[in-house]
């Protein structure tokens, strides 16, 4: 582009401001949106949380916490993966270490006088550690003296003064389960202050590793460097001479010590690449919907540019211009909002409990950046899709599109649009009942998108046809403002479907995305509540229940079976060796022999008894996205990295409610990070009362502080608690993204509307009152927001049936009324005051003075 050619876009865009206004605000907003998810992206890199009791170590030395993927995001695992013993010997020998010290986590609850749990500062987790490792703090005694026997143990001084004791006194700590006594043999503090994100208590280091129930492995080591070594120097020798293991250095070291962190990363990193990927493509749809209507009200002017000489490269060439021009202003004045808004996303992510607190953001110049040139790519493209067809049409062509619309669409347009029909119906409907897995599901939300394809190609076809039908209705008492307003829209039919086919696109967004949610979330609920078979359900105040206490429960007469359940995540590898997928699935850890009478999977194939050993047993929709049947082998890593092949013994359909893997119990347990259950499910023997087998319950678990007896309705109320908060996420990212739409409604609404002010000068120089064009205005906006809202609810509901088929097999979508008359308010708010506060300026001027202004 010539400094000429960006001169005259220059003075085209001062000389129409309001032309131009619509797609300035659209990369404006996008601008800061896509800055957001830059700075969130950098700061999944560079941010994380200060190390609290590693400040002393150079090096702390972990076992791989995530799955190696080429040219993509490496999963992380959700439990802690862990070293063995000997490595802190191997790395001791590494030449430049001066010592290597293993570090184990116990979650450990304080128990006090009245048996209940002293619960930390913001629900921090109390851990107990070696007395070894309080060197890498480094851990300073200021009373008593270092634990010496199994029942001694030294408590932070934050933690002994939130519980009022002093060295030399007596505290009850619950590791799982179990409550024992020991002795608080001294007080602890770290030189740089308190600890934040924890607590720490230290046994001897016989005692944790006994604790841990894995004597032989460790969670971390830390390594400390001999004078005049550098850490980084030390890292690559330690990594060059010990196998599998992970060197964490400066601030990284945090990502040892709090598996959140690592987690909170590759999440931000995911999130902000898919997010932010999607909205550059909505950018550029957007401004080339806004710069198409806009490029179409200058139709007389591209006219005459023609008739004097001008070729349709050089028309290209201005309107390319003109979009670099407001793209590079709407980019730039985005970026300081945009900062803003990734504050905003940080807190409300924080609120979803999606990212920890104390996260911070990291903020330089290269997101700014990186924006601007998307925006540019985005705003250039949208301006190149929207000026091709003007340019191409001749002068006597161009003059005669401005004064009266085409009367036809063109064939391959009608074509395109008609075909797009019976296939999007066929994706939303068909297909999920013969796709396997997720794929039903992800076939019917495409089919939305093809139906919005649809509307967007046959809009003027379906508004006419709307106006047909719902004109007469919806102004039969308006009288002649009321048939003005449908003899316009038929007259009209490309404007009113330009102005109307993003509010469609709206309500057919909004309608899918958030009933698909409350869809796959009343699945979950129905699943969980319709599986649990239990008549209790026993759990924890702490970390979680120890695995013994189901035995304690079966020998509780009027028992009929009890079910030990652990709660875990697992990886699933399928596809080609050289482009495999992964996917996350919720899993469960089961006893498989009483399973039938305390949880109804809904079997469809094989027995869940089989549940043992080497075996699992999938949900209907893992075994479909794997392609796996009863007798297969699928490849899976448990949630800290160990990688099995279990056969398949079991196919069953809740999987939403109760878990999409179901394992075998001490095969999950042993693999999660406290080793602890989630619940343990009792289920009465006939003839006993349901009243007095929870007395009895409770009777045998009296001595354990930390356990409490539920009925089955509390786990089935944390069962629908935890999809909700998996579903959380999705629903901000959608409403930033419906927001964003809800601009590019107004904007169109807005420019269309503000453009016809010759149209209602002309109307009352012939005898029209303002209050007669006002009528006519509303008359016209009750069509376009009934047919958007009758048109988008018919696009969504296909693709909802399809979402219900392929999740439950079943027709029905859940559909909450209050949040439909929702999205009908805010399309009905939105395309009222965007068309009648528009029409409003629009009539500011005097007839005479507005009928003789330029376009």
């Amino acid at each position: 582009m010539s400094k000429r050619m960006l001169a005259l876009a220059w003075s085209t865009v001062k000389g129409r401001k309001g032309g131009f206004v619509a797609a300035f605000v659209a990369v404006l907003f996008g601008s800061a949106v896509i800055t957001a998810c830059g700075i969130l992206l950098e700061s999944s890199e560079r941010s994380g949380v200060p190390t609290e009791r590693y400040q002393a170590a150079d090096l702390v030395v972990g076992a791989p916490q995530a799955l190696p993927m080429a040219d993509d995001v490496d999963p992380r695992f959700g439990e802690r993966a862990t070293l063995p013993a000997d490595r802190v010997g191997d790395i001791a020998r590494v030449p430049g270490v001066r010592a290597a010290i293993a570090d184990v986590n116990v979650p450990v609850s304080l128990v006090t006088a009245d048996a209940d749990v002293l619960a930390g500062p913001d629900s921090t987790p109390a851990l107990g550690h070696g007395w070894q490792s309080a060197a890498l703090g480094p851990f300073t005694t200021s009373a008593g003296q270092a634990p010496t026997r199994p029942d001694d143990v030294v408590l932070d001084s934050a933690l002994a003064e939130r519980a009022s004791v002093t060295a030399g006194a007596s505290v009850r700590l619950a590791v799982g389960s179990n409550t024992s006594t020991y002795r608080v043999t001294g007080i602890v503090s770290l030189p740089g202050g308190e600890l934040a994100r924890q607590s720490a208590l230290f046994f001897t280091d016989d005692r944790a590793r006994e604790l841990t129930g894995q004597p032989d492995r460790v969670d971390a080591i830390g390594v400390l460097a001999a004078p005049g070594i550098s850490a980084d120097e030390l890292a690559g020798a330690i990594e060059a001479a010990v196998a599998d293991v992970v060197v964490h250095t400066g601030s990284d070291r945090s990502e040892a010590e709090f598996l959140d962190i690592g987690s909170t990363r590759s999440f931000i990193s995911e999130l902000s690449l898919a997010f932010g990927g999607s909205m550059v493509l909505v950018i550029m749809i957007v401004v080339a919907s806004t710069l198409a209507l806009s490029v179409r009200q200058r139709l007389r002017e591209l006219a005459l540019l023609r008739a004097i000489g001008a070729t349709p490269k050089q028309v290209l060439g201005m309107i390319a211009a003109e979009t670099m021009v407001v793209g590079t202003l709407g980019a730039v004045l985005g970026v300081i909002p945009g900062v803003g808004l990734s504050f905003l996303f940080r807190e409300t992510l924080i609120l979803a409990g999606a990212v920890p607190d104390d996260f911070e953001l990291s903020i330089s110049p290269l997101p700014v950046l990186a924006t601007m040139v998307l925006c540019l790519i985005g705003a250039r493209l949208g301006g190149w899709i929207a000026a091709r067809r003007a340019a191409k049409l001749t002068p006597v062509d161009a003059l005669g599109e401005a004064a009266v619309e085409p009367p036809k669409l063109g064939w391959l347009r009608l074509t395109v649009g008609l075909l797009l029909i019976p296939a999007g119906l066929a994706m939303a409907v068909v297909l999920p009942w013969v796709l396997p897995g997720e794929g039903a599901a992800e076939s019917a939300a495409f089919s939305a998108f093809l139906l919005v394809f649809a509307v967007a190609l046959l809009g003027p076809r379906l508004l006419d046809g709307a106006v047909t039908v719902l004109g007469p209705g919806l102004n039969r008492r308006s009288g002649a403002s009321g048939f003005l307003a449908t003899a316009n829209a038929h007259a009209n039919s490309r404007r009113l479907a330009a102005a109307t086919t993003p509010l469609i696109m709206g309500i057919t967004l909004a309608a899918g995305q958030l009933f698909s949610g409350t869809t796959a979330s009343s699945a979950a609920r129905d699943q969980a509540a319709d599986g649990l078979r239990a008549d209790y359900v026993v759990t924890s105040t702490s970390a979680g229940v120890s695995p013994e206490v189901a035995d304690v429960l079966r020998d509780v007469p009027g028992v009929s079976a009890v079910t030990p359940v652990v709660r875990t995540r697992t990886l699933a590898t399928f596809g080609s060796r050289d482009s495999p997928q992964i996917r996350t699935y919720s899993a469960q850890g089961v006893t498989g022999d009483q399973l039938a009478e305390t949880m109804d999977l809904a079997v469809l194939e094989g027995d869940v008894a089989d549940v043992q050993g080497n075996t699992v047993a999938l949900s209907r929709i893992v075994a479909g996205t794997l392609g796996a049947d009863l007798g297969d082998t699928v490849d899976l890593h448990l949630d800290d990295g160990t990688p099995i092949k279990p056969t398949v013994v079991a196919l069953y359909e809740r999987g939403l409610g109760l878990g999409d893997v179901t394992l075998p119990h001490d095969l999950v347990l042993e693999h999660t990070t406290d080793r602890l259950d989630f619940a343990v499910l009792v289920t009465a023997a006939t003839g006993t009362g349901v009243g007095a087998l929870g007395d009895a319950l409770r009777s045998a678990v009296q001595h354990l502080p930390t356990i409490q007896v539920n009925n089955r309705e509390s786990f089935v109320a944390a069962q629908s608690a935890a999809a909700a908060g998996e579903s959380t996420v999705g629903l901000i990212l959608n409403a930033v993204l419906l927001g964003y739409l809800a601009i590019a409604v107004a904007n169109t609404l807005v420019m269309a509307t503000a453009a016809r002010f010759r149209e209602f000068a002309l109307l009352q120089l012939v005898g029209a009152t303002r209050r007669q064009v006002f009528a006519m205005m509303r008359s016209e906006t009750r069509i376009i927001v009934v047919a958007a809202v009758l048109i988008g609810t018919l696009a969504a509901i296909p693709s909802l049936i399809g979402t219900s088929i392929g999740l439950t097999r079943t027709l029905i979508p859940s559909i909450p009324p209050l949040i439909y008359l929702g999205i009908v308010a805010v399309a009905a708010l939105l395309g009222w005051a965007a068309i009648m506060n528009s029409a409003r300026i629009a009539m500011r001027s005097q007839p005479v003075d507005a009928i003789g202004v330029r376009e």
